[in-house]
């Protein structure tokens, strides 16, 4: 045991440290004492900025039906819960130009069926990531490296992050169903 840690130095941990006879396990709980207050991080406002992972992107090969009944290979999305697919073709024709392409609902009975238009996406200005905006759910991005490996083969999943919003960006959103109302000074 080490000289500088008692008993009663941990606070909650006393009754496991430093008995002799009793073989020294370390747990969590029991290295929390060792770790010095002034290495662990500090959060502040500074860190609520960052990305948070909000789902993936995922190449099944799997073939959806649109409205008029043409089967398309499509590439899932999984973001926050829900699924949504983007057809490979335009994908491929996004990330080598600068096309926006459609991000539609998926669903499935008996078949995987392509839904409504959820949102656009289109690869970034610097030409690194593409940017995904689903109507009402926010904005969210993936590298474009990563898109590239799941698109010809070498990976099958692609991490999605959603993008934070700015303090302005929130105010100008409108929720589904509330009313906006103009006017002229």
């Amino acid at each position: 045991m080490p000289a500088w840690i008692t008993p009663g130095e941990c606070p909650g941990n006393g009754t496991e440290i430093g008995y002799p006879g009793l073989p020294f396990t370390f747990t969590l709980h029991t290295l929390t004492c060792y770790i010095l207050p002034e290495l662990t991080p500090v959060y502040d406002r500074r860190w609520s900025c960052m990305m948070e992972k909000a789902g993936y992107l995922q190449r099944t090969g799997c073939q959806a039906l649109d409205s008029d009944g043409h089967s398309h290979e499509v590439i899932e999305l999984h973001i926050c819960g829900a699924r949504y697919a983007v057809r490979r073709s335009d994908l491929t024709k996004a990330v080598s130009g600068r096309t926006l392409i459609q991000v539609e609902e998926l669903t499935r009975n008996w078949e995987y069926y392509l839904g409504i238009t959820s949102g656009l996406a289109q690869v970034s200005a610097s030409g690194k990531a593409l940017n995904i905006d689903l109507f009402g759910a926010g904005s969210f991005t993936l590298s474009l490296n990563s898109l590239r490996a799941v698109l010809y083969g070498r990976d099958r999943l692609a991490v999605i992050v959603r993008i934070p919003e700015s303090p302005a960006q929130k105010l100008h959103r409108v929720a589904a169903g509330q009313q906006t109302i103009g006017a002229v000074v």
